[in-house]
């Protein structure tokens, strides 16, 4: 029996064996120190006067840096990967986030050191966890409760709003677990009353009792309403934490979702807890005003900082805007903001469309009634890092800081919808729809676990994962070659093509390798060269029942695939189990592991039985080397 692939099988394996050696590259040429220089806001630009401005105060302090790259908006400092150069970027990053701290995020990385030619196919080395180069993990809890009962209270308004605007009777609208309970003194006036709200409120689970002389209407939020009240609170506190984290100037921030009420912060490179807790409690106020008068009397009105496209390069430039002290709406009232376009017939400029409850929609509506034609500011209160003296040295405090995000002019009477128009882009749109919805947090936020890896310890980390890996995969190697012979050194070229295939989709995926994902690798060392003992048992065991070796090289793989495949399949079951309920160090030895199987089963079977057929394959053979 002639064992040959048809031409298209080969060089698919041939495909495959190039573009895994393509994407798998770049980890060999490592990551270089670097200091990232980015603006805190939006008006500010990195120039090449600025990087001069830069370059004369690293070369003042003799600092050894060894290139200046501008990718965008940020500024990347090289250092050489020595200790040296990890001083010199320690202290420059101090240097310069104590000048420029007020205008720009000044952050410590380790980038990769990829050659341009590899950039250009986007090719891009591991991503590794905190336990493998350092940083702060925080697992943040997510008082739900608190969120469910802000809206129950917004809701509270809005109801008796609504019956109150129809002229319904009804003696009180009270709160009570996840809902209301709405009294009425007769029957008729629960009824009509139902049904608006119905109508108006598809959230709410309606029932009806009767206690003593009152009637009463309990109004409940259901499972889906209160899962969509949660989901909500938990986007809107990942998004507000998004904004604070980028101000810590972390390169790669981790903040996802963890089950239902838990938030997963992980900062790389970060070593100071404190930094994280500093930016948790911050203030993040949005306030809507009108805009003042020139005659209105300077006690009445505040002044806030407005950043316009000014001049004919395009750069933007500040200008102070008075505005009424009263407050129109807040932050508080604003249910959605999202970016799109805006309303009128044919009209595709760029627009931020706001959603507000009714006790803002209602302020809202009486505000622009009475000032059409004139402007509303929004005005958005943060705070901002900055370096002061205290007790005879420099210390990192958060100082209030404000600007006027829109001033737009009202064309008509507002209610709870509405629309700002006149943005220079859709990028400014979406900017300023997240601003107005992630102001402030949604519910408040509570630290579960907090844990700091320590950048040596995160090296000696991939010092003895990287060692585990190398002995067992040597030890597995000289096994196969002793025992196997030929068929020993054809598995051990699948089990080396298989670990470059693992390394190379890791890489194109960006996953996170973390020490359990190394454990994941080993045991994928295992798996790999175990599926080739199955199939080289199977041939033996043909040859020792008198079948020809062509005869049984073809049974033995035929015969075998069964039983690899049953077991390789039941363990990513097992994978697969782990990555959907694992957390943390569960789910990456999981993503090695899944991801593992795939490429061992690849390899172990159609990439060994490839070099088989080459070697043996179109010839009459008497014996083999097994």
């Amino acid at each position: 029996m002639i064992n040959q692939y048809p031409p298209w099988k080969y060089a698919t394996v041939i495909a495959v064996l190039i573009i895994g050696i393509l994407y798998s590259l770049p980890n060999i040429y490592g990551k270089r120190f670097a200091v990232v220089v980015s603006p805190r806001v939006e008006n500010i630009e990195v120039t090449q006067k600025f990087a001069a401005e830069i370059k004369a105060i690293l070369d003042a302090k003799k600092y050894a840096y060894q290139s200046f790259e501008q990718k965008g908006k940020r500024l990347f400092i090289y250092f050489p990967k020595s200790d040296q150069g990890q001083k010199d970027q320690r202290e420059a990053a101090t240097v310069l986030d104590e000048k420029y701290i007020s205008e720009y995020v000044v952050s410590q990385a380790l980038v990769p050191n990829t050659p341009k030619w590899l950039q250009s196919i986007n090719g891009q080395p591991l991503s590794l966890g905190l336990d493998l180069q350092g940083g702060v993990h925080a697992l943040m809890d997510v008082k739900l409760e608190v969120a469910i009962e802000r809206s129950v209270t917004r809701l509270q308004k809005e109801v008796k709003t609504d019956l109150k605007d129809k002229k319904y009777k009804f003696r009180a609208v009270r709160k009570i677990k996840h809902g209301l309970s709405i009294w009425f003194a007769k029957e008729n006036e629960r009824s009509v009353a139902a049904a608006l709200i119905r109508k108006n409120y598809p959230g709410f689970e309606l029932t009806n009792t009767k206690k003593n002389k009152y009637f009463y209407l309990s109004a409940i939020l259901s499972e889906t309403q209160l899962d969509k009240e949660r989901s909500a609170a938990i986007e809107k506190n990942i998004l507000t934490l998004k904004r604070r984290v980028n101000e810590l100037g972390v390169t790669e921030p981790v903040i996802v979702r963890q089950g239902q009420s838990r938030i997963v912060i992980q900062l790389p490179g970060i070593q100071d807890p404190e930094k994280l807790w500093a930016i948790l409690d911050k203030e993040a106020i949005i306030r809507a005003h009108g805009v003042a008068e020139e005659n209105t009397p300077s006690t009445r009105t505040l002044e806030y900082d407005q950043f316009v496209e000014g001049n004919s390069k395009g750069e933007k430039v500040k200008r102070v805007i008075k505005v009424k002290k009263d407050v129109i709406w807040t932050g508080e009232n604003v249910k959605n903001a999202s970016a799109g376009f805006a309303s009128g017939e044919g009209d595709n400029s760029p627009a931020v469309h706001i959603t507000l409850d009714d006790e803002g929609g209602k302020a809202n509506s009486k505000y622009s009634s009475a000032h059409i034609g004139k402007n509303m500011a929004i005005v958005f209160i943060d705070s901002r890092p900055a370096y002061v003296m205290k007790d005879g040295k420099k210390t990192r405090v958060n100082l209030k800081y404000s600007k006027i995000i829109s001033n737009a002019t009202i064309q008509g009477s507002l209610y709870k919808r509405f629309e700002i128009t006149g943005l220079d882009s859709t990028k400014e749109a979406r900017i300023l729809a997240i601003l107005l919805r992630s102001g402030a947090l949604a519910a408040p936020i509570t630290p579960v676990e907090t844990r700091t890896v320590g950048p040596s310890l995160g090296a000696e980390n991939v010092d003895q994962g990287m060692n585990s890996v190398l002995i067992g995969f040597a030890l597995v190697l000289l096994f196969m070659l002793v025992y196997y012979k030929f068929f020993g050194i054809v598995a051990n070229i699948a089990l080396v093509f298989n670990l470059v295939l693992l390394i190379a989709v890791l890489s194109m995926l960006q996953a996170t390798l973390t020490l359990p994902g190394i454990a994941g690798i080993v045991l994928t060392v295992g798996m790999a060269v175990d599926a080739n003992v199955l199939i080289y048992e199977r041939i033996r065991e043909e040859l020792r029942l008198g079948n020809s070796p062509q005869a049984s090289i073809n049974s033995g793989y035929e015969k075998a695939f069964s039983t690899i495949a049953d077991a390789n399949i039941t363990t990513f079951i097992a994978a697969v189990v782990l990555l959907g309920i694992g957390s943390g160090a569960v789910k990456g030895f999981a993503v090695t592991l899944s991801l593992g199987i795939m490429t061992s089963m690849f390899t172990a079977i159609m990439g060994t039985r490839a070099i088989v057929n080459l070697y043996y394959g179109g010839r009459k053979i008497e014996k083999m080397s097994i």
